[in-house]
């Protein structure tokens, strides 16, 4: 069993947002913004359909829980994505000053951990693996459908 408003009970919300992306044939990576166990922003990667290589799923979140309170800062918020965050959208968390950032699966070629230096606000805390099978494995099921078309 799952307790509500839990990092678990979040990331699951998060790779619901994933799987609208997925079924859109956008890369399945969603994402949503916590504030006081609410959730204030959501998002899945809109990269296709917008014809925007920066409407990852992090961003469209951050963008819309910031639209929710009126205010750029997000210090109070988590954010949950189900893929660790790029370097763009990393460095958009730090100018957004997110309290923290819980990620799913590990991207090793193009997370913001690859950069082996500090990108993120330096009071962010991170929290990365969880559910790291389930959204990774999002992602591969994904890609392999594409290899096999």
């Amino acid at each position: 069993m799952i307790e509500i408003y839990s990092d678990e009970y979040f990331m699951r919300e998060a790779l619901k947002e994933a799987e609208k992306a997925y079924a859109e044939d956008e890369i399945p990576v969603g994402a949503l913004v916590v504030a006081g166990n609410r959730v204030i922003g959501r998002g899945h990667n809109l990269t296709e359909r917008l014809n925007d290589v920066t409407a990852h799923a992090e961003m469209q979140a951050l963008t819309a829980a910031a639209g929710y309170l009126g205010g750029k800062y997000l210090d109070d918020c988590v954010l949950y994505v189900t893929l660790e965050p790029c370097v763009m959208c990393a460095g958009a968390s730090y100018w957004f000053q997110i309290g923290k950032i819980v990620f799913g699966a590990y991207d090793k070629k193009r997370g913001f951990s690859t950069l082996n230096r500090p990108i993120l606000h330096p009071r962010t805390v991170v929290s990365g693996g969880m559910l790291e099978a389930e959204c990774g494995g999002l992602i591969q099921d994904f890609f392999r459908g594409k290899r096999n078309k």
